[in-house]
């Protein structure tokens, strides 16, 4: 039945009440908000118009954050892409699900966002790069092992002329990659807009990661400037994202659909980063990223500077939804509700940060996938299996509970600890120094602070490495 229709019958249903009788048997899913989460991959938080970037044309994103409301310091939860993506899924720091790094799988124990809308009624769809599992069909860290009844992917970033997996077929298309998965995102939509049932739709963006070979509609944009493809493909996403808004208009489902976009690590270009250093780094400017949320149906506007993460994502659109749920494992995001609706300015728990645990994997889409297609087409067994297919699900190395490999943080707004390789702490007052450049840990009226944070940072480290070794699902 057609959602309008639904709506109309419910209003009607609804004028018949009597006063005082309970509305809970009368939900239903059409009531109930579509959401489409947009990624960006290497997008800096200055990489953008309306972030005061001199030159980089961003038109769409800027009238998307003129209409909606600001995130000034939104932080992906790793500096690098996969730990980000499984962070967006599962509302966890993303090493508890076994994503240490880029090019790791998530463990199918975990339960993800999609699982969850999608026993609430939704019908969930991904298209773009996933990068956090395989492509192939009959993997348990496909697309579908997380959730999604409709999928197109990559396995990892791909530009022009990308193979990409249709639910575990491979196709070689052509033309650039970032329309090509809006062209599947846009179908998936309007497929399903008059079904009934709510959509979930994760749009994750080849671009900008390099080598830069996509280009925007229109003239030759940048090119006296350094850095020109990278931007080039800034603007070419930018398009994208101005196609999505006005066909959600045109499809007449804008009003009540939550679109919120974001990056998934910091730039490219340390100047325009937001923050000290870039992509890879737990400095600020590898973790800062742009971040728009708009749903025109509970008019939200203006900007906020209270810090929030995309493990917030996960419960935030839940009770956006409001779609109750039993969280199995522990999660290191909150529901952002009132910090969106400006009921408050302080965020009630800090952000923790861990990279360089492990190395990560490369993971070469088009090579691989290339691969797939032509044992898929020649009917013959597809390569890769068990190594591609499994990788990263039976394995449950044990690691010591005072691990401390690689670089983490701890962020206690406006203060932020850095622990790096386990003995050398750095600390920062980020309101006063926002690029990280006066170490206060040896400063003696901050010895009380830098205490409390190295216990609470430790503590949380441990939990982590509790969670990596297996003991949240026994």
């Amino acid at each position: 039945m057609n959602r309008r229709i639904i709506f109309a019958v419910i209003g009607i249903i609804l004028s018949l009440i009597p006063a005082g009788v309970s509305l809970t048997a009368f939900q239903s899913n059409a009531d109930k908000p579509n959401i489409i989460l947009v990624m960006a991959d290497d997008q800096g938080w200055g990489d953008t118009g309306y972030n005061g970037h001199p030159f980089v044309q961003t038109p769409a994103l800027d009238a998307m954050a003129k209409s909606g409301l600001v995130f000034d310091r939104f932080y992906a939860a790793a500096p690098v892409c996969s730990p980000t993506r499984a962070s967006v899924l599962t509302g966890r720091t993303p090493m508890r699900t076994k994503v240490t790094n880029h090019g790791r799988y998530m463990r199918p124990h975990e339960q993800t966002i999609a699982e969850t809308l999608k026993s609430a009624g939704y019908v969930t769809g991904i298209f773009g790069k996933f990068h956090l599992g395989s492509g192939q069909p009959d993997s348990p860290c496909n697309p579908a092992g997380a959730g999604f009844d409709e999928w197109v992917v990559g396995l990892n970033f791909f530009d022009n002329d990308p193979y990409l997996s249709r639910n575990g077929k491979v196709e070689h298309r052509e033309g650039k990659g970032s329309v090509i998965l809006m062209d599947d995102a846009l179908a998936f939509l309007k497929q399903h807009k008059d079904g009934d049932r709510p959509m979930f739709t994760v749009i994750w963006f080849p671009s900008p990661h390099d080598p830069h070979e996509e280009v925007p509609d229109g003239p030759n944009l940048y090119a006296d400037q350094e850095n020109a493809g990278y931007y080039r493909e800034i603007t070419l996403l930018d398009q994208q994202i101005g196609r999505l808004r006005g066909e959600l208009k045109s499809m007449g489902i804008a009003e009540n659909t939550i679109l919120w976009y974001c990056s998934d690590n910091g730039g490219l270009v340390e100047a325009t980063s937001g923050g000290r250093a870039k992509k890879g780094s737990i400095y600020e400017g590898g973790l800062r990223v742009p971040a728009i949320l708009e749903w025109p149906a509970r008019k939200l506007q203006g900007r906020t500077a209270v810090p929030v993460s995309t493990c917030d994502l996960f419960p935030t659109l839940l009770s956006m939804a409001g779609v109750e749920s039993d969280f199995p494992h522990q999660l290191d995001g909150i529901d952002l509700s009132d910090i969106i609706a400006g009921k408050v300015q302080k965020r009630s728990k800090p952000l923790g940060f861990w990279h360089k645990f492990q190395q990560g994997q490369a993971t070469w889409s088009d090579r691989i996938l290339k691969a797939i297609m032509e044992k898929q087409q020649a009917g013959a067994p597809e390569p890769y299996d068990p190594p591609r297919m499994r990788k990263d699900v039976d394995a449950f190395p044990q690691f010591a509970e005072n691990n401390a490999t690689g670089h983490a943080a701890w962020n206690d707004w406006p203060w932020k600890l850095h622990r790096i390789d386990g003995e050398r702490y750095e600390l920062y007052n980020l309101e006063r120094d926002p690029l990280e450049t006066t170490d206060l840990s040896t400063q003696p009226e901050q010895r009380q602070r830098l205490q409390r944070m190295q216990k609470e940072l430790d503590a949380w480290m441990r939990s982590v490495v509790r969670s990596l070794n297996g003991k949240d699902y026994q």
